[in-house]
């Protein structure tokens, strides 16, 4: 691994570093932000490059305009008339970019604001941590456009809030935003003000974790969620015993013994 290799060349997103922590923004707010199957693959090569940078210790994704992400290009879609075996190759193209995001190894934070559905929801659920503030909401439109899910909503969308839930979305149109958006599990954080304020912070907070303790968390626990209990009993104590001995695991908690670590208050 290499902190000094070159950004990729964007055209749909640009990227700039607060520190250690690097800002992706989507940038095709004139198509709402509507993901083309080339921006689907500056995706996945922006994360291939994330995963590989030692320089970049957590992300934080947000939107240039009113709407986070409208989801697939159905413009682009309906001109390009494409076959089954074609799309089923894009799907593909969606499930790897998003992978990308979610195993990248560094805690990815979104910054949402407007709409935030289709194939928008699908990428928001591969972040780590979503923040939505007062104009973020989330829907799943396929029913009503005569198309389904193919970027990954069955698996990622489905975990996070339920089957019945995602096949209520898909068959009426039914809109989630708000307190509502959050107990339901779409977000994890509402806020007033700049969504992107908010994943700042967390973003700086999760950046000073040991990175093999990050790696952990954010890729062992999507894993092991897909095995039978045996086998992620297993994994855990695997993923535990290499990163709970790791240097800084030993240094953290040297801090612990001697109270100079922070402690965890309820403020």
């Amino acid at each position: 691994m290499t902190a000094d290799l070159a950004v990729p060349k964007l055209e749909f997103m640009r990227t700039e570093s607060d520190g250690d922590i690097l800002v992706v923004t989507l940038d095709r707010a004139e198509k709402r932000n509507a993901l083309s199957a080339a921006f689907i693959e500056e995706i996945f090569d922006l994360f291939e490059w994330v995963r590989r940078s030692d320089g970049v210790r957590a992300v934080v994704i947000r939107a240039e305009g009113k709407v986070f992400c409208a989801g697939l290009d159905l413009i682009e879609h309906h001109t390009e008339a494409r076959s089954a075996s074609d799309f089923m190759y894009i799907c593909r193209r969606w499930h790897a970019a998003f992978d990308a995001i979610q195993h990248c190894g560094k805690p990815v934070i979104g910054a949402l604001n407007g709409a935030v559905v289709g194939g928008g929801l699908e990428l928001a659920t591969s972040f780590h941590i979503r923040i939505a503030d007062a104009t973020t909401y989330f829907a799943l439109p396929e029913g009503q456009r005569g198309i389904f899910t193919g970027g990954g909503a069955t698996v990622r969308v489905a975990r996070l809030v339920g089957e019945a839930r995602m096949v209520d979305m898909m068959l009426t149109g039914r809109v989630y935003s708000g307190d509502e958006a959050v107990s339901a599990g779409f977000c994890q954080y509402l806020v007033e003000g700049s969504s992107l304020d908010k994943a700042m912070e967390i973003a700086r907070t999760a950046a000073q974790n040991p990175p093999l303790s990050n790696y952990a968390i954010t890729s062992g626990i999507a894993h092991i969620g897909n095995m039978a209990s045996g086998d992620a009993y297993f994994a855990e104590a695997f993923i535990a015993g290499i990163t709970n001995t790791q240097p800084a695991s030993k240094d953290r908690l040297a801090a612990f013994m001697n109270k100079t670590a922070a402690k965890v208050l309820n403020e």
